[in-house]
């Protein structure tokens, strides 16, 4: 199986440096540490499709250093100014994101994500859950502290089942409302409380498409930035293959035969437009065509 899309980052995330505020500052002071380059949450792509890097000079005076992790030893940081989420060109399907994420290598997409997630995170948590005091960045960028009553904050990973439903030879894909035309996906959805990857995936099914499925297999799992999910692919049996799409969750939902899914992965006209190869349901898509 081909790697999911946001994996491979050569990221060492040098957790013993977050917990020594000494080697945080050796590092913050080496003069090889290079500062990714960022348009608001967006990346800069060069032509070979890497990332973009420069010094820790070019950091805003007020900007939060965030330990990345080191690359062939050499730290690599994020800089976090609050508010920088808001900035420019940053939503998940907007066409410069799109072009972005297309040009990146898997392995820089990985180490991109990283650095998303854990900004996007700040921006959005700069304030105690359990008492509402502004909090402080600690843990060089890795956690945040409050300074009335004591807690510790730390970023947080959604997890999401994404599934297939498989019925003679067919997987179920459904379209989500202002997609790009033609576009369908394997469907989606948060895990809530209480519940298991498996019941999950039954539920969304059920809730989105009203098809029943069991027996349910994992198949990969990837990160996903936007802001911050873990994308956990399945795929179940189909007990039946009757819709009753919910158009408040679906634009429409159908079923695509083995071949033709194969068809639209090899790059030919079909029924439907597959999602792109970043995308974790591109990697079920192809796991599943292939048998």
């Amino acid at each position: 199986m081909s790697a999911p899309g946001f994996t491979g980052s050569p990221l060492d995330r040098a957790d013993a440096v977050r917990h020594d505020a000494d080697a945080f500052a050796a590092a913050a002071s080496d003069w090889r540490a290079r500062l990714l380059k960022l348009d608001g949450l967006m990346p800069e792509v060069a032509p070979d499709g890497r990332l973009v890097w420069t010094t820790l000079a070019d950091a805003a005076e007020d900007a939060v250093l965030v330990l990345l992790g080191l690359i062939d030893g050499r730290p690599h940081f994020a800089a976090w100014r609050p508010g920088q989420a808001k900035g420019p060109a940053t939503p998940m399907r907007s066409p410069a994101m799109t072009a972005a994420l297309s040009l990146l290598r898997p392995e820089e997409a990985s180490t991109y994500a990283a650095a998303r997630s854990v900004l996007d995170w700040h921006d959005r948590h700069r304030f105690c859950a359990n008492c509402g005091t502004p909090t402080d960045v600690i843990k060089a960028g890795w956690a945040r502290k409050c300074g009335q009553c004591g807690a510790e904050h730390f970023p947080r990973v959604d997890p999401v089942v994404i599934m297939i439903a498989d019925h003679d030879g067919r997987a179920l894909l459904g379209r989500g409302k202002n997609w790009p035309a033609g576009r369908y996906s394997a469907l989606a959805g948060f895990l809530e409380p209480g519940e298991s990857i498996e019941e999950a995936v039954a539920r969304e099914i059920r809730e989105e498409a009203g098809v029943a499925v069991d027996r349910v297999r994992y198949v990969a799992s990837q990160p996903w930035p936007f802001p911050s999910s873990l994308m956990i692919a399945c795929i179940g049996e189909a007990a039946n293959d009757v819709l009753t799409v919910d158009h408040n969750e679906l634009e429409d939902a159908i079923w695509v035969s083995r071949d033709e899914v194969r068809r639209v992965l090899a790059g030919e006209e079909g029924s439907f437009i597959a999602p792109p190869p970043y995308a974790i349901a591109f990697t079920l898509l192809t796991e599943w065509a292939a048998g």
